[in-house]
């Protein structure tokens, strides 16, 4: 018997729904949610997450603002637009999407966005309030994961969590979200990478398993816990000549053959992609509710 299907793309419709209905609570006390997205140079995956991020902005009712400043633009300019969106009243969510060029510092362009800003809750202010469990603005995906699980009717609490990866954006915010003593979390949490050994014999060992890797199909079916909820975070290109772009997406999750083991699973697409930009809407909201 197959695997239920969590179905992303029908949670985040739900949660871009509440958004809406407290965005418009918002306008009615004369606060314009607002989303400054910036954009460096002209990366089409870049450019394709950014107008994904504002449609959906313009469907909630938050207003968006969008920067592309030229992909050779300098590390000092680029932190005096972060300086102007900082200080700029109106503007309650600053985005900056990455990768951005080599010769710009990531790190530094993150730390030099306000905290009460930082949507995509990378700042380190924000990171060391969710590891000790204040409250605060999320990443985004990982955000996303217990919503999945939840209102999918599946339970997080007393579950053993198995995370492959230990990405800054997925595995290490996700085992920080999950381990906490709240709702949609209080589980124990292994975290496996690439100093794993035998990963196997742990990722079997999950009530949840969490795929964020970046591996088309890695995780097989004799690596999953026989009925184990199954969260694939990847999305990777495949070649596919009889696909019109010449690739499809994949996750890093073997989906045909992991689902007659698994209990549940998310697909690639249409499972944790469209949760990202609902926790975007979500934490706009948040950090305008907060002004």
């Amino acid at each position: 018997m197959s695997a239920q299907l969590i179905d992303g793309k029908a949670i985040a419709a739900e949660i871009r729904a509440e958004a809406k209905v407290a965005a418009s609570a918002l306008r009615e006390q004369g606060i314009i949610p607002c989303l400054a997205a910036v954009l460096v140079g002209d990366n089409p995956a870049s450019k394709a997450y950014v107008g994904n991020k504002r449609r959906a902005c313009e469907e909630v009712g938050i207003e968006s603002q969008l920067h592309t400043p030229s992909a050779d633009i300098s590390a000092a300019d680029l932190l005096a637009l972060i300086d102007r969106l900082n200080a700029d009243a109106a503007v309650h969510g600053i985005l900056v999407q990455l990768p951005l060029p080599d010769h710009i510092d990531e790190d530094r362009v993150i730390e030099r966005l306000c905290p009460a800003k930082d949507v995509d809750g990378f700042h380190p202010a924000n990171v060391g309030r969710l590891v000790i469990g204040l409250d605060t603005l999320r990443p985004c995906t990982p955000a996303g994961i217990p919503e999945l699980i939840v209102r999918s009717g599946l339970e997080v609490s007393g579950q053993h969590v198995v995370i492959i990866g230990r990405s800054n954006i997925v595995g290490k915010p996700a085992m920080n979200l999950l381990v906490q003593k709240a709702a949609g979390a209080n589980a124990t949490v292994t975290v496996c990478h690439s100093g794993t050994t035998d990963l196997p014999s742990i990722t079997r060992l999950g009530d949840i398993l969490i795929a964020a890797i970046g591996r088309a199909h890695y995780v097989t079916a004799d690596m999953v816990k026989p009925g184990a909820t199954v969260i694939d975070v990847g999305i990777n290109r495949v070649a596919d000549e009889s696909a019109k772009q010449g690739y499809r997406l994949v996750g890093d999750v073997d989906f045909d053959a992991v689902k007659e083991v698994a209990g549940a699973i998310t697909p690639v697409p249409g499972g944790v992609g469209p949760m990202t930009v609902a926790m975007l809407m979500v934490n706009t909201v948040k950090a305008a509710q907060a002004t």
